[in-house]
């Protein structure tokens, strides 16, 4: 467990509010709880047992930890996809369950931007690659560069994508950082397709956290983002295999990428 809160404030953690995190888009699962002023803690799922039996009671663990009950909290954050349709499932309908009993909102991210909050605050062009099986990946483009004001910030590219790994690397025309669980498998691949344009990242950026998605979470929110627990949905950008099973295979109307 990452600690952050101040250890001087086990009692009651400072802070306006506090936001709860559910990641739970890829095996590598984690919960965070976090005050506004960007202080919190965080907590790792197993990686090995299912994350509807390891969630709640994690959440629990964190709120006790902090000497907070569920009425403390004022925003609660859920990675939306796309990702592991099961973990989203869940993670999801975790989220929504707590809103809705707690009368809070409930604000979801991008597991993609998950990641990319993450990146260093380094100029450059960044992807990351998440394993969408079936010889496919989740990705993204990102650049992290300067505003009109000359501060740091990362901006997405292109839509979020589901290509196969040699499509990706069509894209890829300049030197680019990438990160992700889907480089195990194409990691290779990427590399002898794009030579010296391509830079693997720091393998601790390869899975989106729980920290991140309160950190973007929260400023969606403070933007104005849709905050109604019953209008956030997830996304898949591939049918599930139900679905394709009613349709013969095919997913007329699906769009291979998503905003």
């Amino acid at each position: 467990m990452k600690d952050r809160f101040p250890k001087n404030s086990r009692k009651k953690v400072p802070g306006p509010f506090f936001t709860l995190a559910l990641e739970t888009a890829t095996p590598v699962g984690s919960v965070s709880l976090m005050d506004g002023a960007g202080q919190g803690i965080e907590a790792d799922l197993a990686q090995r047992s299912n994350h509807s039996r390891t969630l709640l009671p994690t959440v629990s663990v964190l709120l006790t930890q902090a000497g907070l009950t569920p009425q403390d909290l004022g925003l609660i954050v859920a990675d939306i996809g796309p990702g592991s349709f099961t973990g989203l499932r869940i993670g999801l309908s975790a989220a929504k369950g707590l809103a809705w009993a707690l009368n809070k909102p409930l604000v979801g991210v991008h597991s993609l931007d998950v990641l990319a909050e993450r990146f260093p605050r380094t100029h450059g062009l960044y992807c990351p690659v998440l394993d969408a099986r079936k010889g496919e990946v989740y990705t993204a483009l990102y650049r992290v560069g300067p505003d009109k004001t000359g501060r740091l910030k990362t901006e997405r590219l292109t839509e979020l994508l589901l290509l196969r790994p040699e499509a990706l690397a069509g894209f890829i025309q300049e030197k680019t950082v990438f990160v992700g669980d889907g480089l195990v498998n194409y990691g290779g691949l990427l590399k002898k397709a794009l030579g010296p344009l391509y830079r693997r990242g720091d393998e601790d950026l390869d899975f989106p956290r729980a920290s991140a998605a309160a950190r973007l979470g929260l400023a969606r929110s403070a933007a104005g983002a849709e905050s109604d627990p019953a209008l956030i949905l997830p996304v898949y950008i591939r049918p599930s295999e139900a679905e394709l099973s009613l349709t013969g295979g095919k997913a007329p109307g699906v769009n291979e990428n998503v905003m």
